[in-house]
């Protein structure tokens, strides 16, 4: 698995996936001739008769795209006078519960509430916080601070403050805020003294200074910060990754990885993600549902794409021998080809 990280050949050659229009690399994608007054009949008749067809949840929520669902779940409470979401748990149990009900809700709200289940109670889950917050956009970022602020009446950054601290703690504040830059003009010389920076600031000197890293990797935009990656393993030697592996350690350590993994392909990074919820004893369903939702109208073709590079058999595949029932042909259709 190293080897992907490492082939920085490669990867001078890729696209950014942060160029990628929005949605244009997804799965799930709007549906053309779209009648919600008939998908909102087609959805009461599956939860309201005797027993669930969970074929037509299914078929429905995994064709059509979150404004269009929007637009089905209002016209539902309309006609019903009842949430959907609500009807869609009481009808579904379990991971397929989970999975339907994410599907129904808006990117930005299911942000929010991972978070909030991130941070809630004893502990902080910092593995949802730090691949959410490494891998959204300055804009996704602003749009689940303010769907965060309306599930849970406070600010984002005002419980993150209260949940995180130290040098992990600056850098998930600096990623909360959405302030990216986000300039494609990339200046070679500036990369190289940013790579250079980094260099002094770790490899280079006794003991880390920290601060340099995360100014760096949380500020700069994803062109800059492609750019740098490869001026720093002419400069080091070594990959940044390598560095920071080396160098930093515990949660702050696994922030910054993750973010040189989604400047270098945020598909590779969630194609990683997703292999890992599913090797071994046992799947991680969680994990599982919730970066196939989250990554279904945003690039999970590539994503696709990735999975089958570095492991050498489709993600479709390892969804249909690792798990079951209805929750495998819902992730299947959310994976949405063989290839």
């Amino acid at each position: 698995m190293s080897d992907l990280w490492d082939d920085l050949e490669n990867f001078a050659r890729a696209p950014s996936s942060f160029t990628a229009a929005p949605g244009e690399r997804g799965t799930i994608k709007a549906k053309a001739n779209f009648n919600v007054s008939e998908d909102v009949a087609a959805l009461r008749k599956a939860i309201e008769g005797i027993g669930t067809t969970e074929k037509t949840l299914i078929d429905i929520l995994t064709h059509r795209s979150s404004s269009q669902k929007q637009a089905i779940s209002k016209a539902y409470e309309e006609t019903t006078k009842k949430i959907l979401v609500n009807d869609l748990k009481g009808d579904t149990e379990g991971s397929l519960e989970d999975l339907l009900v994410a599907l129904a809700i808006p990117p930005a709200v299911n942000d929010a509430k991972w978070l909030n289940k991130a941070i809630k109670g004893a502990g902080t889950d910092t593995d949802i916080l730090i691949e959410i917050l490494a891998s959204r956009t300055n804009k996704q970022i602003k749009e689940l601070s303010a769907a965060y602020a309306e599930e849970t009446k406070k600010t984002l950054m005002q419980k993150l403050k209260t949940e995180v601290s130290g040098d992990f703690g600056k850098a998930v504040l600096l990623l909360a805020e959405g302030a990216r830059d986000e300039s494609t003009n990339v200046n070679a010389d500036k990369a190289r003294e940013d790579a250079k920076a980094l260099y002094h600031a770790g490899e280079k000197k006794l003991g880390t200074d920290e601060s340099k890293f995360i100014e760096i990797l949380c500020k700069r935009s994803i062109p800059h910060l492609r750019q740098t990656i490869l001026e720093y393993k002419n400069i080091s030697g070594k990959t940044l990754q390598k560095s920071i592996e080396k160098e930093i350690s515990g949660d702050l350590e696994e922030l910054l990885v993750a973010i040189v993994k989604c400047v270098m392909s945020t598909p590779a990074y969630f194609a990683e993600k997703l292999y890992k919820s599913m090797k071994g004893a046992g799947t991680d369903e969680t994990t599982l549902t919730r970066v196939m939702v989250s990554r279904g109208e945003v690039d999970m073709l590539d994503i696709r794409a990735e999975f089958k590079k570095l492991y050498q058999h489709s993600l479709y595949k390892e969804i249909s021998s690792d798990v079951s029932g209805s929750y495998s042909d819902c992730l299947k259709m959310i994976c949405g080809g063989e290839d």
